[in-house]
């Protein structure tokens, strides 16, 4: 149990530190803007009581917001993004169910059911944000291609997180 919990303060730490000092600072358009620190609310253990994931999407968001001085969005977005987390994980819940005491990896659970975890609450999180960012829907279009675009760059360095950090435990499931 402390052990979970020291590990899951240190990945919050180094998610941090690597969405504000290199993904903020990446220059590679207006519109493709990758937010990998979702992935600590993503990632968390399936057992996470409700009311601890959306304070811990707060607390999230708001410190996200602290450094990218955005007054809320990313609170919001990170909020709703836990919100919907546990519908999510029932639509999609594999035919054994899920593992006790495991979590939503893509060594534990294949890449097909993964890539649907992903690409739900990633997209949930940046249609929020950006369009709360813009709050008009007057450049519907720019902003969904911004979304798709951002949303896209998320999911492929959340894949790459998992293939490069996270050791397979011998039992994916197809």
């Amino acid at each position: 149990m402390i052990n979970r919990l020291f590990r899951n303060i240190l990945f919050f730490i180094i998610l941090l530190l690597v969405q504000v000092l290199i993904l903020d600072n990446l220059q590679i358009s207006s519109y493709a803007v990758p937010f990998l620190y979702i992935l600590f609310i993503l990632m968390l253990p399936f057992e996470t009581p409700g009311w601890l994931l959306l304070i811990l999407a707060f607390f999230t968001g708001f410190v996200m917001d602290l450094f990218q001085h955005t007054y809320g969005f990313h609170t919001a977005a990170t909020v709703l993004m836990a919100w919907f987390r546990p519908g999510v994980l029932k639509l999609i819940i594999p035919q054994d169910g899920y593992v006790p005491n495991s979590e939503p990896r893509i060594h534990h659970y294949g890449f097909a059911w993964f890539m649907k975890y992903i690409v739900i609450l990633v997209f949930i999180h940046h249609a929020f944000l950006f369009y709360f960012e813009v709050f008009s829907f007057h450049h519907f279009f720019t902003t969904l291609f911004r979304v798709i675009i951002s949303a896209l760059f998320t999911v492929f360095l959340i894949i790459l997180s998992q293939f490069s950090v996270h050791k397979s435990k011998g039992f994916a499931r197809g």
